[in-house]
């Protein structure tokens, strides 16, 4: 292996662009975020437009340089990795014609709603998702904005943008990597491709779509004009890299089948490795994606979580410090028996995407007098553990290598020693916390250094320099209450499907 190598990962995130500069030790030499800067005119409408979000990029790299200007000279890759939902639309000459719209933007929802009711199975089958992003985004623009879309030449995920603008290349020949595939609800995730199918029943035509690359592949060389703009050299190889779930999937070193990564963020999500993909159309409440490497991950987003127990925190401890009120939770939680005396939470204040077709809220129920704040806040755990553990069921029932595995967990929420031995408990695993809260910058280097053939073996690589820091096993007699607990909160949500099916 070559001395004093250093690779540049990029995290192009909905809120921050994070850059971080790397040995191939796996140490962090310097980092540096910068503010994604957004338009919100009206609720539901969020516009990012692409010479800002652009210069956001630069101006990260940038600031990551200056940081150690000797180190320049030795990086050897630029890969990137980020949000995996979204759209963008360019002209012939990169420029933005539909803005930057990233997943939360919502003024696609009623096409999205059209197609899915048209196509919910094909979605699921095909693309292996339930939640299509860029299908109906395209056919929103060129309904609402005809004239405009007439100047697009190419649709692009925001990697394939930065990618494009870095090396200069003809747009024709823009890039999207493979595990973007299932949220566009245009791709064959088996074949890891477009589906010639689905995109001639949304009326896209592929000459329009970008090509699919993998996670590792080297995608075009940095130009002489972008090395200048941010201090490096040109000609540095620009590698795909992968989005932020399956680059932090590598970056745990998740990637053997029955693998599973929980992140305990703003929004929680689950991702179980797979080997193969089993194709179905009917009721399956998770996505498959194509991995970083070769194998397919079930992911599911367990919505609310770490927003809400904020939004809790900001809502009913308003006079406490946040972190004062979240020491005061994390004692008090524990002291609590299973089942907060009688109280029930549905955590999901966002809406439902749990596989309940219901168009589910928060609630507590079961609730008295004798109740306090730490009750309210141990049901919220405890329903989270219960999405959690119904979802994990759901994707056993068709993936039985993920049956025993033990749940590697990342995310801020880790740090909760409360909610994890909750989420233990009722899942009736083993979590692992682990060192690693670069995960998905750090997999976008291992990917870098797989590409230029740095790393012999990137598996090997990527368990050399991962490190568990607290292993939380089930009580066994709590599992066997909460066992009980969780069969009664599903009960509870089926119920509410069939009312509201019943009512409609």
């Amino acid at each position: 292996m070559k001395q004093n190598i250093t690779f540049l990962a990029v995290d192009l995130g909905t809120s921050f662009i994070k850059a971080g500069l790397y040995d191939t030790a796996g140490n962090c030499l310097a980092s540096a975020k910068e503010a994604v800067q957004d338009e919100r005119p009206e609720p539901g409408v969020v516009i990012q437009r692409a010479e800002k979000l652009f210069a956001s990029v630069v101006c990260c790299i940038q600031k990551t340089v200056k940081l150690i200007p000797e180190m320049a000279h030795t990086i050897e890759a630029i890969s990137f990795t980020g949000q995996m939902a979204g759209f963008m639309g360019v002209d012939q000459d990169w420029n933005d014609v539909t803005s930057w719209s990233c997943f939360i933007d919502g003024r696609y929802v009623p096409y999205a709603n059209q197609q899915r009711e048209q196509y919910s199975m094909l979605f699921r089958r095909i693309s292996g998702t339930n939640a299509p992003l860029m299908a109906p985004k395209i056919t929103w623009f060129r309904t609402e904005y005809p004239k405009e879309s007439e100047k697009i030449r190419k649709y692009l995920m925001i990697s394939g943008y930065i990618i494009g603008r870095f090396s200069g290349c003809p747009v024709e020949e823009a890039v999207m990597d493979q595990s973007f595939l299932s949220w566009t609800g245009l791709g064959d995730v088996a074949r890891r491709d477009w589906s010639e199918e689905i995109c001639r029943l949304v009326g896209v035509e592929k000459q329009f779509l970008p090509r699919v690359v993998k996670s590792n592949e080297i995608c075009g060389t940095l130009s002489a004009e972008m090395a200048g703009k941010m201090g490096l050299r040109s000609g540095i190889p620009l590698v795909s890299g992968a989005g932020d779930k399956m680059s932090g999937c590598l970056g745990t070193a998740a990637f053997a089948p029955g693998d599973m990564v929980f992140e305990a963020g703003s929004y929680g999500a689950v991702s179980c490795m797979i080997k193969d993909y089993c194709a179905k159309g009917d009721e399956q409440y998770y996505d498959i994606i194509p991995s970083a490497l070769d194998l397919f991950c079930a992911h599911k987003y367990i919505p609310g979580s770490g927003i809400t127990l904020n939004w809790f925190m900001d809502t009913f401890l308003k006079g406490m410090d946040k972190s004062e009120a979240f020491a005061y939770m994390e004692a008090s939680v524990p002291r609590l028996a299973p089942g907060c005396e009688g109280l029930t939470a549905v955590g999901l204040l966002g809406g439902s995407a749990m596989p309940f077709k219901g168009e589910l809220k928060g609630s507590w129920s079961g609730f008295s007098w004798s109740h306090r704040p730490e009750h309210f806040y141990r049901a919220l755990l405890e329903s989270y553990a219960y999405d959690l553990a119904i979802t994990l069921d759901s994707i056993c029932e068709t993936y039985p290598e993920c049956e025993q595995s033990t749940v590697k967990v990342i995310g801020g929420g880790a740090r909760s020693g409360a909610w994890l031995q909750i989420l233990s408990d009722v899942t009736g695993r083993t979590f692992q916390r682990v060192d690693r809260e670069d995960a998905a910058l750090w997999g976008a280097v291992l990917l870098a250094g797989d590409a230029l053939g740095v790393f012999p073996d990137i598996r090997e690589t990527a368990r050399e320099h991962i490190r568990v820091t607290g292993t939380i096993l089930p009580d066994e007699s709590q599992e066997k209450i909460y066992r009980k607990l969780k069969d009664e909160y599903r009960e509870m949500l089926e119920c509410n499907d069939s009312v509201k099916n019943l009512s409609q």
